[in-house]
């Protein structure tokens, strides 16, 4: 009769074994914690005052949706800064190198914001005023715009221009920029096209997010000083 006595030896030796064997099957080659492939980064939270700020808003008399600022880099968002400057507090300042506008503040301060600018060609330069500024404006292109795109006619001065929404090129906010007492027919305005912000693709006039164009709306009087340079 075979003795079916399980020694000690035996057992230890035959749950070494078992041991080896699940621990063995725990692990393979494929195992996706051991892969060599380099793990990708996780992207960055957005600030929770920069979601809010860039946020949607229902209360507009168009709701303006939110902005996806992965799409805009993040040294174009509005932020307040020093800043020392020789000109006055409210003068508008635009500089068109760095894709910048600069609202001068008191002590040594400005808010800034980023903006698209126009392309070769078409851009303006110079010192002029913000004779006055308009919600949810109408857009009227120029006659020299409409001939260059005649399916912009339909938008004329005469056919009553672009009815107001977020659609329109204008945005949610205009500030119309005088010379020497006379339109220039460029604006600082709203545009739903955020992802053009640091980029020259507009025909002259100033854009600025629609979200940014309500809070610079909101700083500005009308009269105050515009630098562009």
């Amino acid at each position: 009769m075979k003795n079916n006595t399980i020694t000690r030896r035996s057992f230890v030796t035959g749950s070494v074994g078992l041991m080896g064997i699940a621990a063995t099957g725990c692990t393979s080659l494929n195992d996706p914690a051991f892969s060599s492939l380099p793990v990708k980064p996780a992207e960055p939270a957005i600030p929770q005052d920069y979601a809010l700020a860039y946020g949607p808003k229902p209360n507009e008399q168009f709701p303006i949706p939110a902005v996806d600022l992965k799409k805009v880099p993040q040294r174009y968002w509005r932020r307040e800064i020093d800043y020392v400057s020789p000109h006055p507090v409210g003068t508008i300042i635009v500089d068109t190198t760095g894709f910048y506008l600069y609202l001068v503040m008191p002590n040594d301060r400005a808010m800034r914001y980023g903006v698209g600018l126009g392309r070769q060609g078409f851009t303006w330069s110079g010192r002029g005023k913000i004779q006055w500024k308009q919600a949810w404006p109408k857009w009227t292109p120029p006659a020299e715009m409409i001939g260059r795109q005649p399916e912009l006619e339909k938008y004329s001065a005469a056919n009553g221009g672009m009815q107001p929404g977020i659609d329109n090129p204008l945005g949610a906010r205009a500030l119309y920029i005088f010379q020497g007492g006379k339109d220039t027919l460029y604006r600082i305005h709203g545009s739903p096209e955020y992802w053009t912000i640091g980029k020259a693709v507009s025909s002259g006039c100033v854009r600025l997010m629609n979200q940014d164009i309500v809070d610079l709306y909101d700083r500005v009087k009308s009269g105050s000083t515009l630098i562009v340079a």
